[in-house]
């Protein structure tokens, strides 16, 4: 049996944004508030890692913005001197969205208290620009309503990639075109380690430990390592992009935690390499297909030049085809880069951003036909390949090749299937039962492989 994964190269056209070029959108309409001689006076609530950055950018762009009030817990022990004299620190929202307020950011994550935060500065006719991924993922579409009800704007290009202005790309240059499928990597963090582990055979703890030294991941990272992050930013490109709203926890997702360094080798065997893929597609009945989770990529494949903390995004649309977006998606400055982007863009006077008019999905489902990578670790025995090949051939599932590199012991020793395209339902199918057999040291780990179609399309 041979194997042949290589997937050919897409033709996509690559927008690659710095922090720079990011900030630099130029707009020319007349602003809808100004208070001031004409700047913008802005409220910041959170003056952690992003905070901070945004704090100092906004210093940068005072002809266009004044920082007015700083709002967080424990002020006093958050108090920097290189933060104008005039800004007023509080950890009152009522000091903070006062009457001078024209503009709230809000950055302290979380969708407690910041959800009755915004709600309360748009329903003040306050714009609101925020980070805030799981609150526009939850509830986009109604503080979208409430802003139009209220005349105001509500940004939120920093919620999604960091730095990459994708929402941006799509609320404009996207807008004549009809969207059908995103899909990339949308977290840095879990891009960091996966290019840890293939670049140097790092552990997946050492890699990890690596990432929160270097303010990548957080010292809790479930939100990233388990999809969490990307499930939230996925669920609001699909809103944006594909104008179909679905719960994020509807979103399958599957951990890196259990990627090991041999399936960096047995996948650079196969062609690929591993990144954690967030994709959705829409059907023409509503419904969504989406996942999140460690694919195998083929090495020729944009996706897999991504390296470290970078995120990438793919766009398809019926009659423009595939455009790409890639930058800094992870840490403080990039992130701060996309807000004061929103920020600019309110006080150049850009028109608010449009309702997207998402239609609620009539089901969320991750299930396609795709190739997969199972890897095994077993106490070495005769019989083994002929039980896997018994299950896989009752599930109609067809065995691509089986890969077994030399040099481990017999008592734990790692082996891969690699998998005919199938429906994904019938492989886990198989897999369930598969998990039975006493043979195994360590849990499976199934993923899919990208789809030939498309280097950036689906995977399940």
């Amino acid at each position: 049996m041979s194997v042949d994964t290589r997937v050919p190269r897409p033709q996509s056209r690559v927008v690659d944004l710095d922090q720079e070029s990011a900030a630099a959108v130029d707009v020319a309409v007349v602003p809808r508030r100004r208070a001031h001689g004409g700047r913008l006076r802005v409220a910041l609530a959170g003056f952690g890692t992003v905070g901070r950055s945004v704090a100092h950018l906004l210093q940068e762009a005072s002809r266009e913005v004044e920082l007015v009030t700083i709002l967080n817990r424990e002020v006093d022990r958050k108090r920097v001197d290189w933060i104008d004299g005039e800004v007023r620190w509080t950890d009152s929202i009522d000091e903070a969205l006062d009457d001078s307020v024209d503009l709230f950011i809000e950055l302290i994550g979380g969708r407690a208290p910041a959800g009755s935060w915004i709600r309360r500065a748009l329903e003040r006719g306050i714009s609101v620009v925020t980070a805030n991924k799981q609150i526009i993922a939850h509830d986009g579409p109604a503080l979208l309503d409430l802003a139009a009800a209220h005349p105001c704007h509500l940004r939120f290009e920093a919620a999604v990639a960091g730095g990459v202005p994708v929402i941006r790309a799509i609320e404009s240059g996207l807008a004549g075109d009809r969207l059908t499928r995103v899909a990339g990597i949308l977290n840095g963090t879990c891009n960091y380690i996966l290019t840890k582990m293939e670049r140097e055979g790092s552990a997946f703890a050492d890699a990890l430990r690596e990432a929160q030294a270097l303010g990548f991941a957080e010292a809790t990272s479930s939100q990233d390592i388990d999809g969490l992050d990307a499930q939230a930013k996925l669920a609001i490109l699909a809103m944006v992009a594909l104008g179909i709203q679905a719960p994020p926890e509807q979103i399958a997702t599957r951990s890196i935690a259990a990627v090991d360094g041999v399936d960096f080798r047995y996948a650079r065997r196969l062609g690929c390499t591993i990144r954690q893929i967030a994709w959705a597609e829409r059907n023409g009945d509503r419904t969504l297909r989406a996942g999140v989770g460690p694919t195998l990529v083929p090495l020729d494949s944009p996706l897999a030049a991504v390296n470290g903390s970078e995120n990438l995004v793919t766009i398809h649309g019926r009659f423009g085809g595939e455009t790409t977006f890639g930058g800094r998606g992870a840490g403080g400055d990039p992130t701060a880069v996309a807000v004061l982007a929103d920020v600019l863009a309110i006080a150049r006077g850009t028109a608010p951003l449009a309702r997207t008019h998402a239609e609620a999905a009539t089901a969320v489902t991750s299930a396609v036909a795709t190739p997969f990578y199972v890897r095994f670790t077993v106490v070495d025995r005769p019989g083994i390949v002929a039980a896997l090949a018994s299950v896989f051939a009752k599930h109609q599932i067809n065995i691509d090749a089986l890969l077994q590199e030399p040099g481990f012991p017999e008592n734990q020793r790692p082996f891969i299937v690699s998998l005919d395209a199938a429906p994904s339902d019938a492989v886990h199918a198989a897999l369930d039962e598969i998990a039975a057999f006493d043979f195994h040291i360590v849990p499976m780990l199934a993923m899919p492989v990208l789809a030939r179609e498309s280097a950036a399309g689906s995977a399940a």
